[in-house]
């Protein structure tokens, strides 16, 4: 049976593809529209296919296919239609928690999978390997996608695969920023985290490290560098800013996380670049060599620069040159008809900001994937609306004397008013015009956090001057809650 399709064009360009065929107007109900989907009928499709589920395909097993796969779910259009194809041995996971409760030393009850397999992070059930089988998900492990054909929609693997798909999320999200071989990048003892297989790599270093030093002053560096107290090594964080995670932290707040560092021991070369990583006459690592001439010794680096977009072989898709990522609208569809981009490999429009961006953080992947696979299922088109959300939890192993966990949503722009001294808690608002634009809370209790969107999405008037006249984080929370309900 041959399948019709007519292309209706959109204000944006794009193209909505809708299929004509009776059989598929039984299939799918009157409110389903199958936005920028162009479904292959299994009557027409041979052998020659490796997936036997065809009409979604996602390609990347992280966070983002993790909560599409629920979503397909959620909505009835999981079983025998969709697959995902992941490089990893494993099952969509939190990835997050790699850099944090992973790589606690075994006496200090660390985070294994299948524990934090998506989607405990949001609060939703556990999606295992037999999750996945037992609702029709046909997923394609340690089988990288490495050739696409947009025309005849198909993909092809590493292995040789070919893989047909009607819809095609990517979900590819990012790799890690990594340093030349010819400086020492590929040395044994340093170490890049992004999936499993290199946190257990880490992990058997640091059960025989003495010494550890970690590049980056950012999220890898600090959540890192907590961890690595827990195994009671040196620790030497290196980074060429003047203070820790600078595209957030104000310099205060910065100020104080690390003299709560230097007091677990951990010591800071700031302002300081890389000349290369020395290898020792085994063929490891043993120092971090720094423009200046100096040497840190290390058995053990950890290289936490940054990362970088995963477009892979769907680099002939539209491009943001400015911000990196696959350009997508407020829908996440992309410019090509069928093809969608989620979570941190996507460059979506920022509406409450009226900006575009890209956001490399779990809490974005988890949000894309759903509001992605929403509008691809159902009539849903309201136009993505994320609030900026990052936190960090470190310290939090067994025995710490202080377990630290903040979050932060909003903008970091404008002014800023510091509440607090730390121990317990401390407060940062940001401030524009008179409006509060950010605000980050250290030690917060729940209700507290579930304050702090409220306040960032309303953007109230403040008292700039009253705000920083308050006692304590709990008055100055008092403060910004009333001007919001004025």
């Amino acid at each position: 049976m041959a399948l019709a399709s007519t292309t209706l064009p959109t204000k944006s360009g794009l193209s909505l593809w809708c299929p004509s065929s009776p059989s598929l107007a039984r299939r799918f109900p009157a409110r389903f529209s199958p936005i920028g989907s162009r479904i292959a009928s299994r009557s027409l499709v041979t052998a020659s296919f490796a997936n036997e589920n065809r009409e979604f395909v996602i390609v990347g097993g992280g966070n983002a296919a993790g909560y599409a796969a629920r979503t397909f779910v959620e909505n009835g259009m999981a079983d025998g239609r969709l697959c995902i194809v992941t490089k990893e041995a494993y099952a969509p996971y939190e990835r997050p928690a790699l850099t944090k409760a992973y790589l606690f030393p075994p006496e200090k009850k660390p985070a294994r999978l299948p524990g934090f397999h998506t989607c405990v992070g949001g609060g939703g059930e556990r999606q295992t390997p037999d999750w996945y089988k037992e609702k029709g998900i046909e997923v394609i492990y340690e089988d990288p996608v490495a050739g696409a054909d947009f025309e005849k929609q198909t993909l092809t693997t590493d292995a040789g695969k070919q893989l047909k798909y009607g819809s095609l999320i990517i979900a590819t999200g990012c790799t890690a920023s990594r340093f030349p071989d010819k400086i020492g990048g590929h040395l044994p003892g340093v170490h890049y985290i992004r999936e499993v297989a290199d946190a257990d790599s880490l992990i058997a270093s640091l059960g025989k490290a003495k010494k550890i030093v970690i590049v980056g002053g950012g999220y890898i560096g600090m959540e890192v560098a907590a961890a690595a107290v827990a195994w009671n090594l040196d620790t030497t964080i290196v980074f060429p800013e003047d203070q820790l995670l600078q595209r957030l932290f104000t310099p205060s707040l910065a100020q104080k996380y690390e003299e709560l560092y230097r007091q677990n021991g951990v010591k800071f070369v700031k302002g300081a670049s890389i000349n290369n990583l020395e290898a020792g006459s085994d063929g490891r690592v043993s120092a971090v060599k720094l423009a200046d001439g100096s040497t840190i010794e290390a058995d053990t680096v950890v290289i936490g620069i940054g990362a970088k977009p995963a477009i892979g072989p769907f680099e002939t898709l539209a491009m943001n040159k400015s911000i990196g990522g696959i350009q997508v609208d407020g829908l996440f569809r992309t410019s090509t008809p069928g093809i969608f981009a989620i979570g941190d490999v996507a460059a979506f429009p920022l509406k409450i900001y009226d900006r575009m961006t890209r956001v490399e953080h779990v809490d974005h992947a988890r949000r894309s994937a759903q509001h992605c696979v929403k509008s691809l299922l159902t009539a849903h088109t309201d136009t993505y609306d994320y609030l900026p959300y990052f936190y960090s939890r470190v310290f939090e192993y067994e025995g710490s004397p202080r377990k630290v966990w903040w979050q932060f949503f909003g903008d970091n722009v404008g002014e800023t008013v510091e509440v607090g001294n730390f121990d317990p808690k401390i407060a940062t608002f940001w401030i524009e015009s008179g409006r509060l634009k950010g605000v980050l809370v250290e030690s917060g209790s729940p209700e507290e956090f579930q304050l702090l969107p409220k306040l960032a999405r309303s953007q109230p008037l403040v008292d700039k001057a009253k705000l920083a006249s308050a006692s304590s984080v709990e008055e100055a929370l008092e403060i910004a809650q009333a001007a919001l309900q004025s």
